[in-house]
């Protein structure tokens, strides 16, 4: 599909966040502390097949046929707009976490060298919000192409990421202890606390 600067589709100006989103992600993981201790590899593994399978379902052609390509939504321009809203709003908060994570990000779990707990920005009201900014962004895909292989591709980074996260906590409490037990108590997992 050619693009049109003058006339993008629809779908077109929904990559627009993902391209942002994935080009951010490469630059800024140049930048990073260095890796004291990690996560076994299959652990890794298994979460990159998984998003990886997830993705695939969201943004590859191979699933518009069949159950997965047919529509849980009806076709309708306000609710594909939405989806839309709903993408750049998830990718602007998974760029804005990370960017106050700064050095002490991964993309697997991971203790840094110097590694510190980051209680500001997003992280002050949830403990997650990358996570949170990327499946805000696959729902609004979903929404948009309104088809159950995004519902689907939802479900599995729902979890996929889920796992992780719960990995990730186990880590913070052994790093920080009694520290990251009270930011868990004024904290969201994935949704700020009420």
């Amino acid at each position: 599909m050619e693009f049109n600067m003058a006339n993008p589709t629809l779908w077109q100006i929904e990559m627009l966040p993902w391209y942002a989103f994935g080009i951010y992600w490469v630059v800024t993981a140049l930048r990073v502390k260095k890796t004291q201790s990690s996560e076994p590899p299959a652990a890794r593994l298994f979460t990159m097949a998984v998003m990886g399978f997830a993705f695939v379902l969201l943004f590859s052609h191979y699933f518009h046929d069949g159950v997965l390509g047919e529509r849980f939504l009806a076709r309708n321009i306000a609710i594909e707009r939405v989806g839309v809203v709903m993408t750049y709003l998830g990718a602007a908060i998974g760029i804005w976490a990370r960017t106050i994570l700064g050095g002490n990000w991964s993309a697997q779990i991971t203790l840094k060298v110097d590694h510190h707990l980051i209680r500001s920005g997003p992280y002050a009201h949830v403990r997650h919000p990358i996570y949170t900014g990327i499946l805000l962004a696959i729902a609004g895909t979903a929404i948009m192409t309104g088809e159950w292989r995004g519902l689907l591709a939802l479900v599995l980074a729902a979890v996929s990421l889920g796992l992780k996260a719960r990995r990730e906590e186990t880590l913070m409490i052994s790093v920080f202890g009694t520290q990251y037990q009270r930011h868990r108590q004024d904290t969201g997992f994935l949704l700020p606390r009420l």
